[in-house]
């Protein structure tokens, strides 16, 4: 429970490291979270802000140097033993993950879940007690008890995040600490996510420390806030007055960079030189398969669009809508259905399997969620160098040992030295995604397709790694498929933007057209859902 003064969380003059590192991440870190309350920490990309909730519930590698005070709910988790630390995972505080998908056990059912956590918690409690409270958690976060029985594959990114935030209230924590939860959902699915997450903790009294890269979403959701920089704590008050008249210098770039993006992409004469021309592209997936009747569900449904070597073409929707399947079926990773996939003039689905291997490293990928494909046992040089060692591209490990250093310095990780023999777990999210980028620029590919690589970025960096995106479109002349939920991104860095809604294209033309006078009535909804920081009067 937590203390007499009110505060369930406590922490003062925290110092914390990862082993093999002599770089303090948490430098002196004073931190006070009151019961019932919402506090935003945010702060730019490997600033620490993660690494304070591995903290509060020693989620830390072995070797890690963790010192000064700590105290959740009146206990200090480092000086418990294993059991009473599991107990205060879930009883003193509840945590939601950044992405459900790579928490959730595949092979264990969404009840299963929940009845897991609720028998290693509740042991002395019957089994009907514990099937009512897990199809009451359920209820609560929205999902009918009729999907007990689903697997997490079978829900989309937002049912899955319900998922996660009824694992995280499930013994009635005090505190819940919520991780860049809405980083993969579209801000209409966003808004409903977070709407009930502080609806949640309202019922249940706990406090709330939402941590977020994203300000406009944080100040929606959050009376106070707190700014963090190299692992100190740079600004702090309430989330108004910080966002309309920050401080610090850090503060002041990320203020700036939320209320305004740079149009690095604001004109584009099309060429003949077609990359990827896409038509008539559909792709089903069947929900059942009685012998007498099979039902389908149109994932991608008859799209077509063509994309020309140095141009930026968005793909926009909402969460379900088919972006991820689309991108899915370009590389040959679902099954299709009908329709062409032509990539620098030849049918992908019509060549031979070496053909199409050979062909296939003109078109990569980054993926969503950058720690769910990086190998974790691989260090940072060996996951950017394998693809070369794959495709014979380099033949000695010392040639993909300094290729990957160059792509390191590439995308910002510098000095690659710092970043080469660490593993993707020693890694803040922003840096991941960097690593996930620098490999799928390792083949020098024509199209790159980016399945909303930056939502786990804060937008300084944002910004720079859509300006290294555009140097290098530049220079080599790179076609990108850029598939995302923001609408500021799609209208500031890509020349083009499609719509898609129930995996249909309901429209298409110029992003800042869109903005302006959206045509469709999903693109008006995403409109009227993004968040936006408070006005300077």
């Amino acid at each position: 429970m937590p203390s007499s003064l009110g505060h369930v969380l406590k922490i003062e003059h925290l110092h914390m490291r990862y082993p093999g590192n002599n770089r303090w991440i948490l430098d002196g870190l004073d931190l006070t979270v009151s019961s019932g309350e919402r506090l935003a920490l945010v702060g730019p990309s490997g600033c620490g802000k993660s690494t304070i909730a591995r903290v509060v519930l020693q989620l830390l590698p072995p070797g890690s140097l963790c010192t000064g005070r700590l105290l959740l709910a009146g206990q200090d988790p480092r000086a418990v033993g294993p059991s009473r630390l599991r107990a205060l995972r879930g009883e003193a505080v509840g945590l939601v993950f950044q992405d459900p998908m790579t928490r959730l056990n595949p092979l264990m059912t969404i009840g299963g879940h929940l009845l897991d956590t609720l028998k290693a918690h509740l042991p002395e409690q019957p089994v009907k007690f514990h099937r009512h409270r897990a199809e009451e958690l359920l209820e609560k976060v929205g999902i009918h008890p009729s999907r007990f029985n689903a697997y997490p594959h079978e829900f989309s990114g937002g049912m899955r995040q319900r998922v996660a935030i009824a694992l995280a209230i499930a013994l009635n924590p005090p505190l819940v600490i919520a991780d860049e939860p809405t980083t993969s959902l579209d801000v209409v699915v966003a808004n409903q996510v977070m709407d009930e997450l502080r609806r949640l903790c309202e019922e249940l009294g706990s406090a709330l420390l939402l941590i977020s890269h994203d300000l406009a979403m944080a100040s929606r959701w959050c009376e106070r806030m707190i700014i963090l920089d190299k692992g100190q704590i740079v600004e702090e008050g309430p989330t108004r007055a910080l966002l309309l008249n920050p401080h610090s210098v850090v503060g002041k770039q990320l203020v700036k960079a939320a209320r305004s993006r740079e149009l690095v992409n604001t004109s584009f004469t099309k060429t003949t030189s077609t990359v990827l021309e896409v038509t008539r592209l559909s792709c089903w997936h069947p929900l059942s398969e009685l012998p007498w009747r099979t039902t389908w569900m149109k994932a991608v449904d008859e799209v077509s669009f063509s994309l020309c070597a140095g141009e930026s073409l968005a793909l926009v929707g909402a969460s379900g809508c088919g972006k991820s399947t689309l991108c899915r079926a370009l590389m040959g990773l679902t099954p299709i259905r009908s329709g062409e996939i032509k990539l620098l003039g030849q049918n992908l689905l019509k060549l031979k399997r070496n053909s199409a291997k050979y062909l296939r490293q003109s078109l990569q990928m980054v993926f969503q969620d950058p720690l769910a494909c990086l190998n974790p046992n691989m260090t940072i040089w060996e996951a950017i160098a394998d693809p070369l060692l794959i495709h014979k591209k380099c033949f000695r490990k010392a040639e993909g040992r300094q290729r990957a250093r160059e792509l390191l310095v590439k995308v910002g990780l510098v000095p690659p030295e710092d970043f080469q023999n660490r593993l993707p777990r020693e890694l803040s999210g922003g840096q991941q995604q960097r690593v996930v980028i620098a490999r799928a620029l390792a083949l020098d590919p024509k199209v790159l397709i980016c399945d909303e690589s930056l939502s786990m970025l804060d937008l300084h960096i944002q910004n720079e790694v859509l300006s290294l995106l555009n140097s290098l479109q530049k220079k080599f002349g790179l076609a990108i498929l850029f598939v995302t939920h923001d609408l500021n991104i799609a209208t500031s860095f890509c020349h083009r933007a499609i719509v898609l809604n129930y995996g249909r294209i309901v429209e298409e033309g110029k992003g800042e057209d869109l903005l302006k006078r959206p045509q469709a009535d999903i693109t008006s909804r995403l409109l009227k859902a993004s968040p936006k920081l408070p006005l300077v009067n």
